[in-house]
């Protein structure tokens, strides 16, 4: 079984060498959007964990996005800050492997809990008398791990299966690694079948979540359709969600698009920034559309500002 564990050490990130001449103004604008991408998340955990007022479903898996979007950015940042001012961009085959685990079911998990909450929304405007008993504490609880287990199991699945892989190229083009970005340098091609089964199982689970929120929301706009007081609702609390879900697939497709079937000839610059940009957009715009367009969170945080700065 030792032929087939591969015996590359570490990989090389060649997506950052476009990148040396301009890595000082690069290292401090990246270094300020994490400090704002922290900044505004944790205010919004903050503040929906210190206002019992705050401690419904909707608030919650509110929670659980900023918390994700945490998470996935740790899984960034860091080490690309790093780089930026390193002159050899390098990571340790382990550690490849475990940015490829966090960024992954990063974004999976986020498309998940953007799921639960479609259908907290389709309870609260399609069946109002029915939410309390649907949306009970612990069908939230029970939702919200599975938002998040899921994700890491179907991709932790996906990372084993390319750890089994021998590889003949320690060469990613890329400044960070995915999964897809690994199998991609296997000795064999005829070997990554079960890797691409995987692959697009993952893809057609993900997918699924993709239909049932647009289904969700077909229902809870139709719903809407017929009442003024639906409608004040829906622009009061769907609106955030459905314009976080459209900068999070607008993400994504443009990532898969351009990073997996792109043209070769487009610069490395512009491939890194729309790699680069499911890990800025969502983290960044999730909180601040929460915090400015739904009114509980913003009264709290305008009190704790009011009585800070005092």
């Amino acid at each position: 079984m030792m032929d087939n564990v591969s015996q590359i050490t570490m990989f090389f990130l060649s997506g950052l060498n476009a990148t040396h001449n301009h890595r000082f103004t690069l290292f401090f604008l990246t270094l300020l959007c994490y400090f704002v991408i922290l900044l505004v998340n944790v205010s919004v955990i903050v503040t929906i964990i210190m206002d019992k007022n705050l401690h419904e479903p909707m608030y919650i898996l509110i929670f659980a996005c900023c918390m994700n979007g945490l998470y996935g950015t740790a899984g960034f940042y860091p080490k690309f800050l790093w780089d930026l001012l390193s002159p050899v961009h390098v990571i340790s085959y382990s550690g490849c492997l475990v940015q490829a685990q966090v960024i992954m079911s990063f974004v999976c998990a986020d498309l998940s809990i953007l799921s639960v909450m479609s259908y907290d929304r389709y309870v609260a405007i399609c069946r109002p008398l029915e939410y309390h008993s649907v949306m009970s504490n612990q069908r939230l609880i029970t939702l919200v791990c599975f938002s998040w287990l899921i994700p890491l199991f179907i991709v932790a699945a996906n990372i084993f299966l390319t750890s089994r892989l021998k590889l003949c190229s320690p060469y990613i083009t890329g400044s960070y690694c995915l999964n897809w970005t690994i199998v991609k340098l296997a000795c064999f091609p005829a070997e990554t079948a079960v890797n691409n089964i995987a692959a697009y199982f993952m893809i057609i689970v993900y997918l699924f979540h993709g239909i049932f929120i647009v289904l969700s929301y077909m229902y809870v706009i139709k719903t809407c359709t017929n009442s003024i007081e639906n409608r004040a609702k829906f622009m009061q609390t769907c609106v955030p969600h459905l314009t976080s879900l459209f900068t999070f697939l607008v993400s994504i497709l443009f990532n898969v698009i351009i990073l997996r079937f792109g043209s070769q000839v487009l610069p490395q610059t512009f491939k890194n920034f729309v790699a680069i940009e499911v890990l800025v957009t969502p983290p960044l715009i999730n909180p601040l559309i929460y915090g400015f367009k739904l009114t509980k969170i913003r009264n709290r945080v305008l009190v704790v500002l009011t009585l800070k700065f005092k």
